[in-house]
């Protein structure tokens, strides 16, 4: 059968003996309808609990949680075969979902984090520069991404100008890929004082619809924005980013919620601090 991620939102009151019991009258209630809770994930900070669960159908997980205890999802992910610990990081859970596969990823055609860089004063850079050394710089800047990407899983997506769109199966290996390609600008801008690369990035996560090659959908709309509202070498995340990398050794700064251009309601966001992230970390 199909795996799905049910993902329910603002619960920062309930505790995790109050989840583990919803839990456990999922697995009771579950039989009935073709449905086995796998695995549950507690963000007490985020108020974000996150099952994983083998289903026929979304509406047969739902189904399970209206008969358990009324408390429905406020979204649910198809996802497939992957590393579940790399997409939402450790959790407090109990005995009963020891039975959980392995590891789950999203697909392609699902759960993606999308990330975006954009390089800070080109023009001005290509000016001073000139055209051929300018392209000269540009193409170093493409290999050290190019690099990082490799080296996460991340697929490059296109060029967004003096950037690059990417996408990855894994939260943290988005996250780990930004600090790693903010690290290798940081040392080029060491040996290369005179022209530096200064890149602002954002990522956030979601579902977005493909077309071609390209992807879009609110995700990549919003991973865009945070790249925009980030500074020169700051990397941005959307909540979701943050609460599914929690636990995996990143330092996240709250930086309050914020509107952005296009979006009618407003998302808290958080900063990446990569300079306190060792590369044996990564």
């Amino acid at each position: 059968m199909p795996l799905f991620m049910d993902i329910h939102k603002n619960v920062r009151d309930t505790t995790p003996e109050e989840v583990a019991e919803a839990h456990n009258a999922d697995l009771e209630a579950q039989e009935a309808f073709g449905v086995k809770y796998l695995r549950w994930w507690f963000n007490r900070d985020a108020g974000s609990i996150y099952c994983l669960v083998d289903a026929p159908n979304a509406d047969a997980a739902q189904d399970v949680h209206r008969q358990a205890h009324g408390l429905l999802a406020d979204e649910i992910i198809p996802v497939e075969a992957g590393d579940v610990d790399e997409l939402i990081g450790p959790d407090e859970l109990g005995p009963a979902t020891r039975e959980a596969p392995a590891d789950f990823i999203s697909t392609d055609s699902v759960f993606r984090t999308i990330v975006f860089t954009d390089l800070e004063d080109s023009t001005p850079l290509n000016q001073r520069l000139g055209d051929d050394a300018y392209v000269e710089l540009l193409e170093t800047h493409d290999e050290l991404m190019a690099g990082c990407l490799g080296s996460h899983g991340g697929m490059h997506v296109k060029h967004t100008g003096d950037g690059l769109m990417a996408s990855f199966a894994s939260v943290t290996k988005a996250v780990q890929c930004m600090i790693e390609m903010q690290r290798a600008l940081a040392e080029h801008n060491t040996a290369r004082p005179d022209a530096p690369l200064l890149s602002r990035m954002g990522a956030a996560a979601g579902e977005p619809v493909s077309r071609g090659e390209d992807l879009f959908g609110a995700a990549v709309n919003l991973a865009a924005r945070l790249s925009s509202h980030a500074r020169p070498g700051q990397i941005v995340v959307a909540s979701v980013v943050r609460d599914l990398a929690i636990g995996k050794g990143f330092g996240f700064e709250d930086m309050g919620e914020i509107q952005l251009k296009g979006f009618a309601e407003t998302f808290r966001i958080y900063e990446v601090r990569w300079e306190h992230v060792t590369k044996g970390a990564l």
